[in-house]
C-alpha cells in the first residue's frame, strides 16, 4: 500500500525511537553489570584495543598478523562465562531488538517487514475502530451454545448448524486468503454475530502480516467523502487505502443516511476492488430485497455476482449475554 509522506514520516518515527529505547535499555544494562563486574569494562577495553591493533597492522602491511577474530572470540568467551556466573544471560550486553527479523529497519532486503505492515494498519486503525476488540473477539471465542438449535429457517437448518457452517467459511477464507480471490456479504438480523465474525476474520488476517481496513459503513462513507470534497491529503491517503488494502471490511451496511452519493460510491468501492482483485467483506442487517432497493440493482447484481452470501440467524446475542449476566 502506498502511504503519504505523512503517514510514511509518522510510522518511521516510530521506528527511530524504537532504535532509540533499545540502545538507551542497552546502555543501562552495560552500566548495571560493569558496576557488579569490573572486569566486563576492561574486556571491552581489550577488544577495542585488539581491533584497533589490527587495523594498524593492516595499514602498516605487517606480515606479523594475528588473528583478530580467535582473539576476540577468547574475550567473548570469557564475558558469557563472566555473566553466567553472575546470574546474567549471555547476550544481556547485546541490543536487543524489538523485531529481530529487520532489526528494527522496518525492512529485510528492500522489502517491508512484516511489523512495518503492522503498524500501517496501526496507523490506518488509529481513529476508525477500536483495536482491542480485534484482540478479544477472535474465533476461538465464537461461541455456538448463543445459537439454538430449536430455531430453524424455511430450509429447516438450525441457527447453530448455520452458524457452525458460517464460522467454516471464515475460517475457509482466512485459510485460502493467499490463494484464492473471494467476497463475503455477511448479512442477518441485529445482534447475531455479524461484526463478531467480521472481527475474527480481521482479526486472524492481521496476525499474519495482511493489512486489513475496518470501518463502519458511517465512516466508510464519511471518509470517502472528506476525500471527494474536502480534498486535504490524510483523507485523500485514507481513501487509497480503501482501495488499496489486502481486505476491507464495511461493516452494518444499510445503517448509514442513505443518498445518490453513497449509492455511488459503494458501487465504486466494491467495483474497483473487484477489478483489483482485494478481498472485501460486507455485514448489513438488511434482507437481500431490501439492499437492491436502497442501493440499485446494479450494486446488488455486482454484490451477487462476486461475493459468497453468508447468513446468520438466532435470537440477539447481546440480549442473551445480558441476562446472563443478570
Amino acid at each position: 500500500m502506498a502511504l503519504s509522506n505523512a503517514a510514511y514520516d509518522a510510522i518511521m518515527q516510530i521506528y527511530n525511537d524504537r532504535q532509540l529505547n533499545n540502545r538507551r535499555a542497552q546502555e543501562e544494562r552495560i552500566e548495571e553489570a560493569c558496576s557488579k563486574i569490573p572486569r566486563l569494562s576492561e574486556l571491552s577495553g581489550e577488544i577495542a584495543s585488539l581491533s584497533l591493533r589490527k587495523a594498524r597492522a593492516l595499514l602498516e602491511q605487517d606480515t606479523a598478523d594475528f588473528d583478530l577474530e580467535a582473539a576476540i572470540a577468547d574475550l567473548a568467551e570469557e564475558r558469557a562465562v563472566l555473566l553466567k556466573s553472575y546470574g546474567y544471560p549471555a547476550d544481556y550486553l547485546e541490543l536487543h531488538y524489538t523485531c529481530p527479523k529487520c532489526r528494527d529497519t522496518g525492512l529485510i532486503d528492500g522489502r517491508k517487514c512484516e511489523c512495518f505492515l503492522r503498524a500501517e494498519v496501526d496507523y490506518l486503525y488509529s481513529g476508525s475502530h477500536d483495536r482491542k476488540l480485534l484482540q478479544e473477539e477472535n474465533f476461538d471465542r465464537f461461541i455456538l451454545d448463543y445459537y439454538p438449535d430449536d430455531m430453524t429457517d424455511a430450509s429447516g437448518m438450525s441457527a447453530r448448524a448455520n452458524a457452525l457452517q458460517a464460522r467454516e467459511t471464515a475460517v475457509r477464507f482466512v485459510k485460502q486468503f493467499d490463494t484464492d480471490f473471494e467476497n463475503l456479504c455477511i448479512y442477518g438480523d441485529t445482534g447475531v454475530g455479524k461484526s463478531f465474525l467480521s472481527h475474527c476474520i480481521a482479526h486472524e488476517l492481521i496476525m499474519r502480516g495482511h493489512t486489513v481496513v475496518y470501518l463502519t459503513a458511517h465512516d466508510l462513507f464519511d471518509r470517502l467523502a472528506q476525500s471527494a470534497f474536502d480534498r486535504n491529503e490524510d483523507a485523500v491517503d485514507f481513501s487509497d487505502q480503501i482501495f488499496s488494502c489486502d481486505l476491507l471490511i464495511i461493516d452494518d451496511l444499510g445503517t448509514e443516511m442513505t443518498n445518490a452519493f453513497v449509492s455511488s460510491q459503494l458501487f465504486l468501492c466494491v467495483n474497483e476492488r473487484i477489478l483489483k482483485k482485494k478481498a472485501t467483506i460486507i455485514s448489513t442487517n438488511l434482507s437481500l430485497e431490501k439492499f437492491a432497493e436502497i442501493y440499485s440493482e446494479r450494486t446488488f447484481s455486482r454484490i451477487l455476482g462476486s461475493y459468497k452470501l453468508v447468513r446468520l440467524f438466532g435470537r440477539d446475542i447481546r440480549i442473551q449475554k445480558t441476562l446472563q449476566r443478570k
